[in-house]
């Protein structure tokens, strides 16, 4: 079955333009920390707060969210959510203190927390399930080049403008894709629309108390929670503290992991979709996907700084597969509660997110005891500490299928 060129037009490119900004959001503090820090005086500890308030925020609105997707649709949602986004961005680019920077911080991440589930739900409406796995990985790469939008571009704006400047022009573009998702995409009603609360509220019972929900769960938490936390903040100090990168060097390779992470997305959601007609379900092409993604940490923990161009590549490639569950998950469940799976992934990925995140920063600025130069060690303890989490999430992952099929 062929996707109608309409349906791309009106369907896929203002979902996609709302997860663009979201991933610039996401991800941009990588570049301008060394601003931040200079302006505000935050330290390793605090940015790693300031930056992981999105995950908390994002992550606070998740059940909700999968209430009011499948109650009201997608495109009302998500359009006035994004209108918070933008009055996020304003009063980030105000702010003159830290307090003012996280409050700023959790507006974006409340407005944007629709941006990802709003087009998966939008794309169980208008795409054949078959064509979920392509399609997601299409929407993820659109974030990819949010991601990429986040880096040098954002560098080469630094050079006529300041953060400040940057997050006003990010507000802007915010509310006019906000216009493009109410007024371009079409409303399509589904099988929740009309349900009641009390209804809605047992389908997310239902999610949650389903063991095919917690058997892929953790693993795909911990995994995208790691890939999240890293490349959205500590992946630029990483390489100038660890591998001793110049700004520049850092922007150019931030980008480049950027172009590697919509390669992945595409290709792997490609390849999970090619699988499935051949047999091959999409949870074991996405397990298997996110165990050689914990490979690659293994050689960015252990490996030396010399190798991390092609590392770091690796990283951004395969960080996208843990996407590929949610699609699988989907697929485990009626298209009606939809909203209410992918939204209950999220809220668990995002608040490990945040978790992880702040974390991190906590356990650099352990190691590293007020040093000017954050310590390499703390970067190795953080990094093995999230790779351990998800070898446990594995092999519970292999556990509980095995369980399963003794009670079969």
């Amino acid at each position: 079955m062929k996707i109608h060129p309409m349906t791309l037009l009106r369907v896929f490119l203002p979902f996609a333009a709302g997860y663009f900004i979201s991933y610039i959001y996401r991800v941009v503090n990588a570049v301008i920390a060394p601003d931040l820090v200079a302006d505000i005086g935050v330290g390793p500890s605090a940015l790693g707060l300031l930056t992981a308030t999105y995950f908390i925020s994002f992550a606070s609105f998740q059940l909700p969210l999968g209430v009011l997707l499948d109650r009201f649709g997608p495109r009302k949602v998500e359009a006035g959510l994004l209108f918070f986004a933008a009055l996020g961005a304003f009063i980030f680019a105000r702010a003159e203190s830290l307090a003012g920077l996280i409050t700023g911080r959790a507006f974006i991440g409340f407005g944007v927390s629709a941006c990802l589930m709003a087009a998966f739900k939008a794309y169980t409406l208008w795409f054949s399930r078959e064509k979920w796995p392509l399609v997601n990985g299409f929407q993820m790469a659109a974030g990819g080049l949010g991601a990429l939008a986040a880096t040098s571009p954002v560098e080469a704006a630094l050079q006529f403008t300041d953060w400040r400047g940057v997050f006003i022009g990010l507000a802007l573009l915010t509310l006019i894709i906000a216009g493009s998702i109410f007024f371009i995409v079409p409303e399509k009603t589904s099988e929740g629309t009309g349900e009641s609360l009390h209804n809605q509220m047992r389908g997310i019972h239902e999610v949650f108390a389903s063991r095919k929900f917690w058997r892929t769960a953790p693993l795909t938490t911990v995994s995208q929670a790691t890939f999240l936390a890293i490349q959205g903040l500590w992946a630029g100090p990483w390489l100038t503290h660890v591998a001793g990168f110049e700004r520049t060097q850092v922007a150019r390779l931030l980008f480049w992991v950027a172009v590697a992470m919509i390669a992945g997305f595409i290709v792997l959601g490609t390849i999970a979709e090619r699988l499935s007609k051949r047999g091959v379900s999409v949870g074991a092409t996405a397990v298997t996907c996110m165990f050689l993604f914990m490979i690659v940490q293994v050689l960015l923990i252990l490996g030396p700084p010399a190798w991390c161009v092609p590392v770091w590549l690796a990283f951004g490639f395969l960080g996208t597969s843990s996407i590929i569950a949610y699609s699988a998950l989907s697929q485990s469940f009626p298209v009606h509660l939809s909203g209410r799976v992918t939204t209950a992934v999220n809220l668990l990925v995002f608040i490990t997110a945040f978790v992880a995140q702040w974390a991190l920063g906590g356990i650099i600025d352990f190691f590293t005891r007020g040093e000017s130069t954050l310590s390499p060690t703390g970067f190795t303890a953080g990094f093995s500490l999230l790779l351990l989490l998800e070898l446990a999430g594995i092999a519970y992952y292999v556990l509980a299928g095995r369980k399963q099929i003794d009670h079969s």
